[in-house]
């Protein structure tokens, strides 16, 4: 049976936003290993669910032979991707961005395989904070004009509220990643989120001008809900890789809560389950798309935090959904039981916990039957948890039909 060429199973799996050249780079990555890389800009400390989609093609080309780079951003961290902003980005210390990359290069080593002639991690940081001006504006901002860069969305949506020349020398300096990496380690392929594609155009053109070779780009579809939300986002804010920001079970519920709309297009793209499987659960109708559900969110924790983690998550949400059973996987918050002598008001406590963002909401919710502990639902606004309410020291909120919070004595 052929070998089918990884562009083919990005394109199936429905990856692939844009790509410069498709012929062409579809016939390189059938005939040798081709390095490639992505750019991860440190502006947090843990990558999300939005960023797996791009770790996932990575490891798809990995797993096809071909040798990724991971780049993190170390030095364009410190101005701030323009891109979909309104805003100027908060400026980070070189501190944080150090840590925040240190963060990432420990997660991306779960994905991929760094050993020896593999993927690499490089930062930019590493050619770009001594780069001198100078230089820099006649061997590259040559190669840029400001009118081509005015049309791209990223600097054209900013122009009425203000774009500073600080966040103006973004695309230039992205663009020399390429440059950089392309005379380093022979990098002919740049990916990225859909977003990026100016940018990325940026850096395509530059390494051809100025070194008459042939490269790359091609980005990805962004993870977008079908009610056109950016996936991973929640009341509660993100969907992290790490597990001390979004525990593994709450990950799971996530995933296993998406909308019939999209649990197909997100198991073509974040899990490894082949095609042929998929193509079975894609004719599931009613209820039974639930099964995709659960196959979706196993796989996704199974990927990111393990198997035993992803076993331990589908155990806790069995045991809630399908005998209301308690369960040790459950997130569970502890207390010291003096906080509860005089007893603690029901909304503080769920805003303490996180599960509700405002005393209006939580008002909300409780009227409209929507809180229960222990199985009993809540009527009253004013509700006060004390000592009384645990039996065996703890009790179980629940949220709606699928929040569920322990709460425990120390």
């Amino acid at each position: 049976m052929e070998k089918k060429n990884v562009l083919d199973i990005l394109e199936e799996r429905g990856y692939i936003d844009q790509v410069t050249h498709r012929d062409e780079l579809k016939e390189l990555l059938g005939s040798e290993p081709v390095t490639f890389y992505i750019g991860f800009d440190a502006t947090a400390d843990s990558l999300t669910l939005g960023h797996f989609l791009t770790v996932m093609a990575m490891m798809h080309m990995q797993k096809a032979g071909h040798r990724p780079i991971a780049l993190l951003g170390g030095g364009t961290t410190m101005i701030g991707d323009p891109s979909g902003r309104n805003d100027m980005r908060k400026v980070m210390t070189k501190e944080f961005i150090e840590h925040n990359a240190k963060c990432f290069k420990n997660q991306l080593s779960n994905f991929l395989d760094f050993g020896e002639g593999k993927a690499r991690f490089v930062n930019n940081a590493d050619w770009l904070l001594n780069l001198n001006y100078l230089d820099f504006m006649r061997t590259v901002g040559t190669h840029f004009t400001v009118n081509k860069m005015l049309s791209y969305d990223s600097y054209k949506n900013r122009l009425e509220d203000g774009l500073t020349f600080f966040e103006f020398g973004y695309m230039p300096l992205q663009s020399y990643d390429f440059l950089h990496l392309y005379r380093e380690y022979d990098c002919r392929l740049q990916l990225g989120g859909s977003d990026q594609w100016s940018n990325m155009i940026g850096g395509f053109e530059l390494v051809r001008k100025v070194e008459q070779a042939k490269v790359y780009a091609m980005t990805f579809s962004l993870l977008t809900t079908a009610d056109g939300i950016k996936m991973g986002k929640t009341a509660k804010g993100a969907i992290w890789l790490d597990e001390k920001k979004t525990p593994p079970y709450e990950m799971y519920q996530y995933l296993r809560n998406v909308d019939d709309r999209d649990v197909i297009k997100f198991m073509k793209l974040l899990t490894f389950v082949p095609m042929e499987e998929i193509r079975e659960y894609e004719k599931l109708e009613g209820s039974s798309i639930n099964k995709a559900k659960e196959r979706l969110a196993y796989e996704v924790v199974k990927t990111v935090h393990g198997e035993d983690e992803a076993n331990k998550a589908q155990e806790a949400a069995k045991a809630l959904f399908t005998t209301g059973a308690d369960s040790d996987n459950i997130p569970t918050t502890e207390f010291d039981k003096e906080e509860f002598k005089e007893g603690k008001n029901l909304i503080e406590l769920m805003k303490e916990l996180s599960l509700i963002k405002s005393n209006s909401e939580g008002r909300r919710l409780i009227e409209q039957n929507g809180i229960s502990i222990d199985g009993e639902k809540v009527n009253d606004v004013n509700a006060v948890i004390t000592e009384d309410n645990f039996k065996d020291d703890k009790i179980l909120i629940k949220k709606g039909k699928k929040v569920y919070h322990q709460v425990k004595f120390k």
